[in-house]
């Protein structure tokens, strides 16, 4: 895949993903090829199957009535 800085710029998202997917990414400027982009050795690759937020399922032990639970955040507080 060839890119120039406007795309990369503009694009991030859309070129590092090519880089995931093991495309060697030739950046351009001003029509001469200045820089190439792959993939960091080792890195796996970013997909959504298997790959999961540790945060994820945080409090997936609690047990309560959930709404209950934003009703008591939301409560407003009193000095004392």
């Amino acid at each position: 895949m060839e890119a120039t800085t406007k795309d990369l710029r503009l694009h991030t998202a859309e070129v590092l993903a090519a880089a995931d997917r093991g495309e060697q990414v030739i950046i351009t400027y001003r029509g001469r090829r200045r820089a190439v982009l792959t993939r960091w050795p080792g890195a796996r690759a970013s997909g959504r199957a298997g790959s999961r937020n540790p945060a994820f399922g945080l409090w997936q032990d609690r047990t309560g009535d959930v709404e209950e639970g934003v009703r008591l955040l939301r409560r407003g507080r009193t000095l004392p």
